[in-house]
């Protein structure tokens, strides 16, 4: 696994890297597990844009990953580590002892003919899952849950992991990536590890066809446009604006804090991030 440089033949190769794909050890998905993916033009059901910017880009499938530790107690092996174009990190296809097929996130050091388990009474192994209240302090852990049950929602791209610091009667604390410490309940179920692929965030697309590629549409900027279409438009030769950024809906950009006050989640913060 490593980062591929090619020859500037081209303007496009001078800037541009791709990743080896050394550790994909299979080409083609497996069928049954993947379902179509319809584009949606950053379009809600009533046709209205409400992401911009987005817009064609390659065909792709959904792959079914198992965020939900659907397997436990039963004994899978690693069969391959495969390519999922919908997300950053690799997946793995784990055929467990019952016949069934599973996606699942690929660890980092993961090997074809490994075996993972999922359960309380699960190994303290690379891949393994069980509930936080079983993880030594100082592991780091992936594909983490916010509320028993409810699947993983932390930790789950390429070269992420949380560590546990400190177990506080039914509550864990853990350091996220972004250095944030918050507090999970022991019964959410973890991964042992980080996830795999850490050099993805080494990729250089080097040309804006590799970006419309990934169906992401160039932008035009603010102070460029006409004022019936952005507060920031308009304006007598090159002008910079005259006011501090905002959306073309007036809400300030920079230094504005969104985040919702009651939501729930955010009294389980003990450090933020900032």
């Amino acid at each position: 696994m490593g980062i591929r440089k090619y020859k500037a033949m081209t303007p496009g190769t001078r800037g541009g890297n791709v990743s080896d794909f050394s550790d994909i050890t299979k080409k083609r998905p497996e069928r049954s597990l993947t379902r179509a993916l319809r584009k949606t033009g950053g379009r809600n059901n009533r046709g209205r844009i409400t992401s911009r910017g987005i817009g064609g880009g390659h065909k792709r499938r959904y792959r079914l990953v198992d965020f939900r530790y659907m397997k436990k107690g039963i004994q899978g092996v690693v069969a391959a580590v495969e390519y999922d174009p919908n997300r950053s990190a690799r997946i793995a296809l784990v055929k467990y002892e019952d016949g069934q097929l599973m996606y699942v996130i690929a660890p980092a050091q993961i090997k074809v003919g490994g075996t993972i388990q999922c359960g309380p009474t699960a190994k303290i192994e690379i891949g393994n899952s069980m509930p936080l209240k079983n993880v030594p302090l100082g592991a780091e852990v992936y594909c983490i849950e916010m509320e028993p049950g409810c699947g993983a929602k932390i930790a789950r791209s390429a070269g992420n992991g949380a560590m546990v610091d400190a177990k506080d009667g039914k509550n864990i604390h853990l350091r996220m990536p972004s250095g944030e410490v918050r507090l999970v309940n022991e019964g959410c179920y973890a991964s042992i590890g980080k996830v795999g692929n850490a050099e993805h965030e080494n990729i250089s697309l080097g040309k804006a066809g590799r970006s419309r590629h990934r169906g992401i549409r160039p932008k035009s900027r603010a102070v460029v446009k006409n004022p019936v279409d952005h507060p920031m438009g308009g304006g007598e030769g090159k002008s910079s604006g005259g006011r501090h950024p905002v959306t073309p809906w007036g809400k300030i950009t920079k230094g504005l804090k969104t985040r919702k006050k009651k939501k729930a989640s955010s009294s389980k913060i003990i450090k933020r991030r900032k």
